[in-house]
């Protein structure tokens, strides 16, 4: 049964109020880096391969990738080297609907790369990204006005440990304030990944606690708030991660439970057979700022960060091909028990 208890979602963007024929601003604005993606046909070891395909991935473009796909206006701003890599890059989310016209191209730095290593039970995978593209970014990309149009601007944990100027880059965004009023609301996925931490010599614990306590909505993994901070149950997660208004704690095949403003919700997981899970936490996080953005209230917001998850979980892709909204949405109008017994 989904643990639900009435509430008046925080937070809620504004509207656009920008006159019809003028161009928009992007409801969603992601920022980080995205890699070339070298990957197995298959399940077999990395070592055992032949030939691998091409494709894109990064945290936070995966997440402009799927609220794209749900019908949402989404950019992802970045840099990229002057590379074929960068290209394919830029020409994928073009493809998948995503404005890339704010993201710069660094002649003198590469695109980051990584490869995916199947193996029993999980994948691994192996990154060539120091001194990348970037890792460039700053604080002065903080500046840039779409980002301040935004209704929502999203992070994730990874940009932060890329370099000490993206670090600084997200102590912009997230204390960006303009004339005293708040500005977008501010995104951020947890996105722990202890290599990446390692390389750059920092303590992944004490850094990410403050960059998730100034957000407006934070994601993370019950195991991941264990592994940094030895905190486990969601209660006390939400509770650490105070005075943020809204943490989403995923708990992978359990489930997911909110908490808005103190109040707790609870959608259990959709059963799915498990191609690889790379990528489920970021189609979650799109299914659920999709949701905000479309003021549904929390229990629709789970059931659709679940929704886009199962379909990740179903394909080796970063960004998975997300069903028909009218697909999506009939779900949302589920019973308890029939959303419980039933998988899309």
């Amino acid at each position: 049964m989904d643990d639900v208890q009435p509430v008046q979602p925080f937070p809620t963007p504004a509207r656009d109020a920008r006159p019809q024929g003028q161009e928009q601003p992007a409801d969603v604005v992601c920022v980080g880096e995205t890699m070339a993606v070298l990957a197995p046909p298959d399940s077999r070891p990395l070592a055992e391969q032949s030939a691998l395909s091409l494709g894109i991935g990064g945290a936070e473009s995966n997440v402009a990738c799927g609220l794209a796909g749900l019908g949402h206006r989404a950019a992802w701003v970045s840099r990229l080297g002057d590379d074929p890599f960068g290209r394919r890059i830029l020409a994928e989310l073009g493809a998948r609907g995503v404005d890339v016209s704010a993201v710069e191209t660094d002649p003198q730095r590469p695109t980051g790369v990584y490869f995916k290593d199947p193996g029993p039970g999980h994948t691994r995978t192996h990154y060539y990204r120091r001194g990348s593209a970037a890792t460039g970014m700053g604080p002065e990309l903080a500046r840039w006005p779409a980002l301040r149009r935004a209704r929502i601007v999203h992070l994730s944990g990874v940009a932060a440990a890329l370099s000490d100027s993206c670090a600084r880059l997200l102590d912009a965004l997230l204390s960006q304030r303009d004339g005293g009023r708040r500005g977008p609301v501010v995104s951020f996925d947890v996105n722990h990944r202890p290599a990446l931490w390692r390389a750059a010599g920092t303590d992944a614990a004490q850094a990410l606690l403050p960059l998730a306590r100034a957000a407006d909505i934070v994601f993370v993994g019950r195991d991941e708030a264990e592994a940094l901070w030895g905190t486990a149950h969601p209660d006390d997660i939400a509770d650490l991660l105070a005075p943020a208004p809204c943490v989403v704690v995923k708990d992978a095949e359990h489930g997911a439970t909110s908490y808005t403003e103190g109040v707790r919700t609870f959608v259990p997981s959709l059963p799915t057979k498990v191609v690889e899970p790379v990528g489920a936490g970021d189609a979650f996080a799109a299914g659920y700022l999709a949701g905000v953005l479309e003021h549904r209230d929390e229990r629709a917001r789970l059931r659709l960060g679940h929704l886009t998850a199962t379909a990740a979980l179903r394909t080796r892709d970063d960004v998975p091909v997300l069903p028909p909204r009218s697909e999506t949405d009939a779900f949302l109008t589920l019973d308890d028990d029939a959303w419980t017994a039933t998988a899309p």
